[in-house]
């Protein structure tokens, strides 16, 4: 019998916990609940979810905190439901490390779509991808998630390792928004991407844009991005 995939709700609204609950059930997935920030990294480490749904507005520890505690350590993926829609908490959380974000209120048959869309992108035990990419001067080791740059290691956010694994795989070549979300996110809707923009934005700044005088990743309008060694 296959296993459940198993998803953790760190929220505080009893109301929303039993709806998400019943919702997620229905769907196929074992759902567990925690009511505090502390109680949910808590959960975290004891149930060892496939998914996390996590709210910023949470008591004792806020969800910024928990998301940066769950990031520091591990690649989970993390879908922030919250109440605050500006973009500059949509911007803070996927730059956080944070896989997707959705706004209070929310369609249910959106929530689940995006559930199983963060899911669909784990890979199956025991598939292995191709070793490592090197130019000399960024090396990406695919398998171990480690990224070097000139030499120096930097650390990613797991939506940015991916795009950027999406990105010097096809190197020289252009990438279209829609392809980067179908392999980074295995979002096949083309609907959200203005994660892959944010996202954009914070790999840019960790590959030493400000450095090079370089946008390693190139925005080529009206078509997506691509990765371009600079002349260094």
């Amino acid at each position: 019998m296959t296993e459940l995939a198993k998803v953790l709700v760190i929220e505080d609204d009893a109301d929303i916990w039993r709806s998400l609950q019943v919702l997620l059930g229905r769907a196929g997935y074992s759902v567990v609940w925690a009511g505090d920030g502390p109680e949910g990294l808590r959960r975290f480490e004891d149930d060892r979810p496939d998914l996390v749904i996590l709210d910023i507005g949470l008591p004792r520890l806020d969800g910024w905190s928990v998301l940066e505690r769950i990031r520091h350590r591990n690649e989970t993926p993390i879908l922030l439901l919250t109440a605050r829609g500006l973009e500059t908490d949509k911007v803070r959380g996927l730059l956080g490390g944070a896989d997707d974000y959705l706004t209070k209120p929310y369609s249910n048959n959106e929530l689940v779509a995006r559930v199983g869309a963060l899911l669909r992108r784990l890979p199956p035990n025991g598939d292995a991808e191709p070793s490592v990419f090197d130019d000399g001067w960024l090396r990406v080791d695919f398998a171990n998630h480690e990224v070097t740059l000139d030499g120096v290691d930097v650390r990613l956010t797991p939506a940015e390792f991916r795009l950027l694994a999406v990105l010097v795989r096809r190197s020289g070549t252009v990438v279209s928004r829609s392809d980067i979300l179908e392999q980074a996110w295995k979002d096949r809707t083309g609907t959200g991407q203005s994660r892959v923009k944010f996202t954009v934005v914070g790999l840019r700044r960790k590959l030493g844009e400000g450095l090079t005088g370089h946008n390693v990743i190139e925005n080529v309008r009206g078509f997506g991005y691509r990765y371009a060694r600079p002349n260094v």
